[in-house]
Order: C-alpha cells, then sequence, then structure tokens
C-alpha cells in the first residue's frame, strides 16, 4: 500500500470514528469530544479539543505532578490516539467518567505551568464548538501561589480522581523570603544527541556534563546563590525544554556549556557568546546553525507556532534582559583573559535558540574546541576544569552581587 492509499485510510477511518461517535452521543443525548489537536513547544502550548455541542467546563489544577484538570458533562470521546501524543509542554493526556454524570480530562505537564485562558468558541465555518486552552511554562514560585488562591476559593468544592489528591501549597511554597540569586547551569546536548566529537573519541555532551558539574560544586561556594542544572545525567533535552528549566527556577542567570569543533584544528581557547539576530562573524553563524539543529539529531521537529509576543512590556524585558546578558559576558571575558586560553576577540553573538528567553540573562560559553588537540585534552584534565570553572565562578559572584545591587552597567 503506497503512502496516499495510507493517508486516504487513516483519514477514512477517523472520520469514521468522529461520525460514530458523534451518532452515539446524539443517540444518548450526550456531549461528544470530536477531536483533540495540541501546538507548541515547552515554553507555550495550545490546546483545540471539537465538541459536537457546546460543553459547560470547569478546571482544576493538581500536583506532584504538575497537572491541569478540564471537568466535562458525560461525554463520548473518539480522539485519535495519535493526536493525544506528548507535544509541547503536555507529556501525558487522560480522560474518562468520575461518575454517571461527568467526564474528566487530565492533563499531565512537564512542569509548572500557567493557564492563560481557557474559552469555548463557536465554530465559525462548521457545527459545534471548540474549547481553546492556551498553557504557558511558569516557575515553582507561581504555580504554588496559583494553588494557594484556588484552595482559597474552589478547591474545596472539586472532587479528586480515585488516586489523585487535590493540589495543594503549604506556606512554605509560597514563601515571603526574598528569592536567592538563582544560576542554571545547562551542559550542551547529551543523550542521542552527542554533539561535536574530537578525533580520539571525546563527545561534547561528555565534556560539557563534567565541566557543569565543576561550575555546579565552584558556584555552591559563593555564599547566597542557588545552583541548578538543566540535566545531571546522559539524557537528551529539547533546547526549549532548556529554556523551560531556567523559567521554571526564575533563573537570574543561565549558562551554557559547549565544546565544538572547526574545520580550522589551529582555532582553540574559550568563547562566549550572547544571542542576536544578526551574527557577528560568519563562524559564529555556523556555530548557532548546528546548534539550533541539535533537535533534529533525536527526530524532534522544531515548532514555529509559538505566536510572536509583541506586547510593549515584553519587549522592554527583553532589552534588560538582553543588557544584563552583554554585562555578565563582559565580566566572563575579563574573569578569563590572561589565566585562560581565549580566542581573538572571545565575546561573540549569534541566534542561538537556547538562549532566547526574554526574561532570563543567558550566555553560551564555549570552552574549548574538541577539533583542537590541545583544548581537547584540556577538557578531560580535572585541574584544568576546577581552574576554568572558578574563574567563571568568580564572574558569576561578581555579577549577582552587582545586579542584586542594582549596579550593572
Amino acid at each position: 500500500m503506497n503512502v496516499i492509499c495510507r493517508v486516504f485510510v487513516a483519514v477514512f477511518f477517523g472520520l469514521l470514528a468522529v461520525a460514530q461517535a458523534s451518532e452515539r452521543a446524539s443517540a444518548a443525548n450526550e456531549l461528544a469530544a470530536l477531536t483533540y489537536q495540541a501546538a507548541g513547544d515547552e515554553l507555550r502550548t495550545r490546546v483545540v479539543i471539537n465538541f459536537d455541542r457546546e460543553p459547560e467546563v470547569s478546571t482544576l489544577l493538581l500536583d506532584q505532578p504538575h497537572r491541569l484538570v478540564v471537568d466535562l458533562p458525560k461525554a463520548v470521546f473518539a480522539f485519535d490516539k495519535k493526536s493525544l501524543e506528548p507535544r509541547g509542554l503536555i507529556d501525558d493526556v487522560r480522560y474518562g467518567m468520575i461518575d454517571d454524570a461527568r467526564s474528566r480530562l487530565i492533563f499531565t505537564m512537564k512542569g509548572p505551568f500557567s493557564v492563560e485562558r481557557v474559552d469555548v468558541l463557536k465554530n465559525d465555518n462548521s457545527p459545534g464548538y471548540r474549547l481553546v486552552a492556551d498553557l504557558v511554562a511558569s516557575s515553582d514560585r507561581q504555580f504554588a501561589e496559583a494553588l494557594k488562591t484556588q484552595n482559597a476559593t474552589t478547591a474545596s468544592t472539586q472532587t479528586a480522581l480515585k488516586g489523585d489528591r487535590l493540589a495543594s501549597a503549604a506556606p512554605s511554597e509560597v514563601s515571603k523570603a526574598p528569592k536567592p540569586f538563582t544560576v542554571v547551569v545547562d551542559a550542551g546536548h547529551g543523550g542521542i544527541d552527542s554533539g561535536a566529537e574530537s578525533s580520539g573519541g571525546i563527545m561534547e555532551k561528555d565534556v560539557t556534563l563534567m565541566f557543569a558539574r565543576e561550575l555546579r560544586d565552584q558556584l555552591r561556594k559563593i555564599p547566597g546563590l542557588r545552583i541548578e542544572m538543566t540535566r545531571d545525567s546522559d539524557e537528551f533535552l529539547r533546547l526549549t525544554e532548556r529554556v523551560r528549566i531556567a523559567r521554571q527556577y526564575e533563573a537570574d542567570l543561565f549558562i551554557s556549556v559547549h565544546a565544538d569543533t572547526i574545520n580550522q584544528r589551529n582555532i582553540r581557547g574559550a568563547t562566549v557568546y550572547t544571542v542576536s539576530d544578526k551574527a557577528s562573524d560568519a563562524a559564529s553563524r555556523a556555530m548557532a546553525d548546528r546548534e539550533n539543529k541539535a533537535d533534529a539529531v533525536a527526530g524532534v521537529t522544531f515548532d514555529n507556532e509559538t505566536p510572536e509576543i509583541a506586547d510593549i512590556l515584553m519587549d522592554l524585558t527583553r532589552r534588560e534582559t538582553h543588557t544584563f546578558s552583554l554585562s555578565f559576558a563582559k565580566g566572563v571575558v575579563r574573569a578569563l583573559k590572561g589565566d585562560v586560553n581565549m580566542i581573538n576577540n572571545p565575546h561573540r553573538f549569534a541566534g542561538f535558540q537556547v538562549l532566547r528567553a526574554p526574561d532570563v540573562p543567558s550566555v553560551l560559553v564555549e570552552i574549548g574546541y574538541l577539533s583542537n588537540d590541545e583544548d581537547a585534552k584540556l577538557m578531560l584534565d580535572p585541574a584544568w576544569r576546577t581552574h576554568v570553572a572558578e574563574r567563571l565562578a568568580t564572574a558569576v559572584g561578581e555579577f549577582s552581587g552587582k545586579k542584586t545591587a542594582g549596579a550593572l552597567n
């Protein structure tokens, strides 16, 4: 059977299932949930569910893990199983009856989130109604605050599924204490995405993790810092998942560690990158292009479906964040220069996807080039990693002190 025939058969049986579900629901005077769609990435996801008639819906947050519950009248579900596969912020979708008169949808999320909107709209060009839900990645603190608000207003009247418990926010979860300066260290690549590789078989995913762990340990010596990592094992993370984690922890600084290769084997040394739509040079643009394709290695396509944010306040936030990123990058160059080998013009910029969080100052630190034998050898030396991590930690300490005091320039 050729591809066209398989697609035709799949569409035919999908439409048949929807029609049958609609007939069953109509015969029993029940609501029919006909189709399910999700689009977006780990930062913002939209869910659209089509119904044969207008549904009355209510929502509820659950924690451990983070979940969104949508309660409906008794319904017949005709969802295509493939459409329910994990997508964007959503890790899992379940649905079923909770009593003789009500049905429930449960969305298990990849981390804390906020519900930007849940609307029921009449379809413009077809019968029925659709539920539209926009879900946005948020921080642990923001999710705990949402739970606290929910519990104060509606949680006492909600019913949990067997085995589920209602979300709770302990007083410690919504602390009044000042938030510590938070640094998220991102070890580039991982899992099926091994990154660059030296002539001797050294893989980028391994050296970035070794260095990220060392940097974490050095940063922990600085009082008042909270240190988190995007990964602490050999696992694959999408680029947007790394950004989502930074936002989950409300990072004040995001440091992504890499060790690339280049055609010119004589080039070696550290480089610090900040984000820009226009690259500083051809080599930086080529490197950003390679890094931005990291998801494709694992068979994941980049979703360019997230709507652009044109809000004036968001634009101001982006500008302030960019200023902070530039300030930290300059501090890194000062801390490393003369003490750690660096390339010419060590502060460069390009359109790195992993640095695009609008509210998190971010840099990508290239600790060296695996294409250079001397750099590759140094990356395996624990003493060298400690020394470079100490210098980088010094830059972080200075940046955190200035940012806290509002004295960045």
